[in-house]
């Protein structure tokens, strides 16, 4: 079943962002919570903040974690894909003859 990602209803906080960030990476709650120095509860509670954000509700059938990553990553950029020093999948020639983005506008 197809599922509508909301824009995000307000900007993430930093710390929301940085979690959103590890999660991308396919870093556990304890894992992100042991980077973060915050316990896992802290790291359960910002997922489920951020969820909402971007309306994604968990459900049986809702891997929650991979739509708020997508979300995330069509929001925000994304970093995690960067550091893999990939070329990105959307890049076109431009005008100058220089290859260029046409999604992700630095």
């Amino acid at each position: 079943m197809a599922r509508d990602i909301t824009i995000a209803t307000r900007e993430l906080s930093p710390f929301e962002q940085l979690v959103l960030n590890l999660l991308c990476e396919g870093k556990s709650n304890s894992a992100i919570a042991n980077e973060t120095a915050h316990t896992e509860k802290v790291i359960e509670n910002t997922v489920s903040r951020s969820a909402q954000v971007f309306g994604i509700k968990s459900d049986s059938e809702t891997n929650l974690r991979v739509l708020l990553a997508l979300a995330f990553r069509a929001h925000y950029g994304d970093k995690a894909f960067d550091e893999l020093n990939l070329p990105c999948a959307h890049l076109e020639v431009g005008p100058d003859g220089k290859a260029m983005c046409n999604r992700h506008v630095d």
